[in-house]
């Protein structure tokens, strides 16, 4: 029987992953999201191999030198290659990013959902706790920290993750109370399954949709408050590199060295843009009532 009921929802499983798949592919801005991205990934992780320089190598015959032959991005007023450079700060912008986006979903899913489960007296105390560290000033509380540990990136990951998932473990928390009422929660619970294990098991993966929408969008936000730390001087500091960092480096001379700001304001743009298309792609398919990647015969209610 069991072997008939798995071989029964393999099928419609796999239609659904198509549906998915077929209503991502049909958005045009999506797919151009992705490429972007991928082509961003591959220039961060293969960037260096074209040249000779590292992004604290510095050439003290040509400083603050124009994009050329030598240097194809130019360089800065180290005589450091900014092509180099911005291989390396799109690096570490990306695994900082990354890392933090892939994080605070993570306790942010277990939080919301165990709070939302469990009730009473731990869902109170939980949401009280998500809603005063909403109101605390975390981003002067991030430069103060980030600032006094010398900008180690993977202090700034760790502090970036404490102050960055309360937002959406709140939303986690709303769409979880009705999950728990579910009959599947429910036999679960006949059956004498932890607590935990019914969060994990049978809570968070039906949050799916959910979770994989804000990890897409959660890269955009934390690239734009890594750049804002690191601009201001409170993310990553020197001999690193970062975007932010190699935009509060070229901020004043953009009229002088323009070159300095474009390369890494151009990245970060990219970097942003890529991944908000992604997002707002992703939301689009995983939509249960979007029509798009649906027939034109379904899509306006009729039958096959």
């Amino acid at each position: 029987m069991t072997t008939l009921l798995n071989a029964e929802a393999a099928p419609r499983y796999l239609g659904r992953r198509r549906l998915y798949l077929r209503r991502f592919l049909r958005n045009r801005i999506a797919v151009a999201g992705v490429v972007i991205f991928l082509l961003l990934v591959l220039y961060a992780v293969f960037g260096a191999l074209f040249t000779p320089y590292g992004h604290a190598d510095a050439d003290f015959a040509a400083l603050t030198q124009p994009p050329s032959a030598e240097h194809w991005f130019g360089t800065n007023q180290g005589g450091n290659d900014i092509y180099a450079a911005a291989v390396h700060g799109l690096q570490r912008s990306l695994v900082i990013a990354v890392s933090v986006s892939v994080l605070t979903v993570a306790v942010a899913a277990v939080v919301g959902a165990g709070a939302a489960y469990l009730g009473g007296r731990v869902e109170k105390a939980t949401l009280a706790l998500i809603h005063f560290l909403l109101i605390v000033p975390s981003f002067l509380i991030l430069a103060l920290v980030s600032h006094r540990l010398a900008g180690d990136w993977r202090v700034l990951i760790l502090v970036l993750t404490v102050f960055g998932w309360m937002s959406t473990a709140r939303v986690v928390w709303s769409v979880s109370t009705s999950l728990r009422e579910r009959d599947y929660v429910r036999a679960a619970e006949f059956m004498g399954v932890r607590p935990l294990r019914i969060v994990l098991r049978h809570i968070i993966p039906n949050l799916g949709s959910l979770l994989v929408v804000n990890l897409t969008l959660g890269v955009v936000s934390t690239v734009l408050s890594e750049t804002a730390l690191s601009f201001l001087g409170f993310g990553v500091q020197t001999p690193d590199v970062s975007l932010g960092t190699m935009l509060a480096d070229g901020a004043g001379t953009i009229t002088s060295a323009p070159w300095l700001f474009a390369f890494p304001a151009g990245l970060t743009v990219l970097l942003t843009v890529s991944m908000t298309f992604v997002g707002d792609g992703l939301r689009d398919a995983l939509d249960p009532t979007s029509t798009a990647g649906a027939s034109p015969t379904r899509a306006a209610g009729g039958r096959r």
